[in-house]
Order: C-alpha cells, then structure tokens, then sequence
C-alpha cells in the first residue's frame, strides 16, 4: 500500500534524514514538503527543502509556512543543534531554480486535503502552527484526513521526559497552545515523542557504515550528521544522535514497530511547565476532567528499535545505489 503523506517540517539535520527516507522508501509518495519555524528560521528551513529537491529530483511540492507560534513569543532556531541555517556545518547555497508553492502551507494543507479526501497522511516533525492555522481556517478537514503523525512531546515512558524544559519536548514547547489544537481535534493522531525516539539511536558507527554503504547519500547524512553528533558528544554525552524525526516516517511504513497507548491527550500552554504533554489513559472519572471531553489519540511507548534501524539502513541504501 503506497501512504500519500504531506511532511511537515523545520528542516534541520534529523528532519534532513526524515525528508530522504520518506522520498526514499517504496510504500511511501511524498506529496510535498510544508515547511515552519523551528531548527532553522523560515527562510533557511524552505530554501533547505528547495536545496533536497533540487539534489536529489524531489517530485514532492515544497511550500513555506508560518514563521511564528499563535500566542507564545518565538524561542527562535536551535542554532547549537543544527547550526546558523540548520545543516550543521553544510550551508546549502541559495536556490534559484525553483520556487516554493506560492500558497501559506496551512492553505496548502486545506486545499491538498479535500481534492484527495481520505489518503492523505499529514506527518509533523516540527511545531505544529501549519497544522494549528489549517485547523482554524477549515476544521472540516478533520474528517479528510486519514491520520496524523507527530514526532513531539514526552509522556514520561521508558524515563523519557523533556529535552528543552525538564518536561518539554522542542517541538511542542515551540508552540504549546498550537500543539492543544491539533492533539484535541476530532481526527486520527499517532504520537511518536521521545518516549520511543530515545530509545532508538544512530551511533556514530552506525553512520559511518551508512556512509560507507549509500553513495552520495550516505555521504550527505554523514555529512550533516557531525554538526548534529558534536552537539551530543558533548552536552549529552553520547557518540550518536536519537532518531526524532525519521522514526515518525518509520511508523507510516511500519506502525508494528511501536507500541501504542490510547487516550485523550492535553498540552500546558503556560507557565513553568509550559509544553508539557499529558496523556489520561485510564477510564476513571473525575469531577474535574479537561480530557474527559476530548477524542482518544494513540502514543508511541515502545519501538522494536533495531528493526527500525535496519528499515533505515536499508531503506537509505537502495536509494543510494539509485542516486
């Protein structure tokens, strides 16, 4: 079965690994590439995703989203994750030769929807503002959707909490009120948050073989990758980087990789627990209940991790053989 999906992304360096494996793997046709505010400012985000489809022949649409949260002051991009213009150390060149869709990606989003009602999986590794805007200007594509897939959050499973607060992920922290939107409206949500992409790990010998096995592809994620791997030797501690964003692709191909939890989810949108996920899965009642009401959406607590590092690695190195 081919996913249509729309990825919607802050394109830095994992997401640039997101990007090539969506683009890459068979059961999947990238339909475009909507782009926000995040690891990389707008500009830098959109001319990154102009960048892979003018390198690698991209049929996928590439469009510019919003550049600012609804409510909250911009945190501004993770420049000591993913470098000045999100590449780490590999500045992509100005392109000229194509030009994003002229639409705002949320209108994209909208438009994209109802001319295919039902195939289309929106898939978010970024703040979700786009997904937030499109929700505002025409909630009736929540039964259009087929399902949305989110890289974000952090529910306190498998000793997984926060990464930019002690109980933020970066993603929803970006635009908390944004994240509440889109996780309590009435249609198909999958989490995947840290919760299982911190189990999975790129080690660095894991990218040097995939250097060494995918051509010019390999070489570019490796490429990107030392930026990203310097950051964790030394503020994290690890020879290696977790698999965010591409682990989000990983569950459209294969959702038997994870485990999922049901149940309505709620986002704190202010205060020291600003982005602060919360997930009620359990049928007690309350007479206070602000979940109560709102649809049950699924979140990842556990991933075969070495499957999904060899879905990537595969996957990574028969589009690098085509290249």
């Amino acid at each position: 079965m081919i996913n249509k999906i729309i990825l919607d992304s802050d394109p830095g360096i994992d997401d640039a690994m997101a990007i090539l494996f969506a683009e890459a793997h068979p059961a999947i046709e990238l339909k475009a590439i909507t782009t926000v505010y995040g690891n990389a400012t707008i500009e830098n985000g959109t001319n990154n995703a102009l960048y892979l489809k003018e390198k690698y022949g991209f049929k996928a649409d590439i469009v510019q989203g919003t550049d600012r949260p609804l409510v909250r002051d911009p945190v501004g991009p993770t420049v000591i994750v993913h470098g000045e213009t999100g590449f780490g150390d590999v500045h992509a060149p100005k392109v000229t030769t194509l030009q994003a869709d002229p639409r705002p990606a949320y209108q994209y989003i909208i438009d994209a929807v109802k001319a295919e009602p039902g195939e289309i999986t929106l898939v978010a590794v970024g703040p979700l503002t786009n997904l937030a805007l499109a929700l505002e200007a025409a909630p009736e594509i929540t039964s259009l959707v087929k399902e949305v897939v989110i890289m974000g959050g952090a529910f306190g499973m498998n000793e997984h909490r926060g990464n930019v607060t002690p109980y933020a992920e970066a993603n929803i922290h970006d635009d908390p009120h944004a994240a509440d939107i889109v996780f309590t409206a009435p249609w198909p949500v999958v989490v995947i948050g840290l919760d299982v992409t911190e189990e999975s790990f790129f080690s660095k010998d894991y990218l040097d073989q995939l250097r060494d096995d995918a051509g010019e592809v390999g070489q570019f994620i490796w490429d990107i990758s030392r930026y990203y791997l310097d950051f964790y030797s030394k503020k994290v501690g690890l020879e290696g980087c977790h698999v965010h964003d591409p682990s989000a692709i990983a569950y459209v191909i294969d959702p038997t990789l994870f485990t999922l939890r049901e149940g309505p989810i709620r986002v704190v949108t202010d205060g020291p627990a600003e982005g602060l996920t919360i997930q009620k899965f359990d049928g007690r009642k309350h007479p206070h209940d602000d979940w109560g009401s709102k649809p049950a959406q699924k979140v990842g607590v556990k991933v075969r991790n070495e499957a999904l590092l060899e879905l990537y690695r595969e996957t990574i190195i028969d589009y690098g053989h085509q290249k």
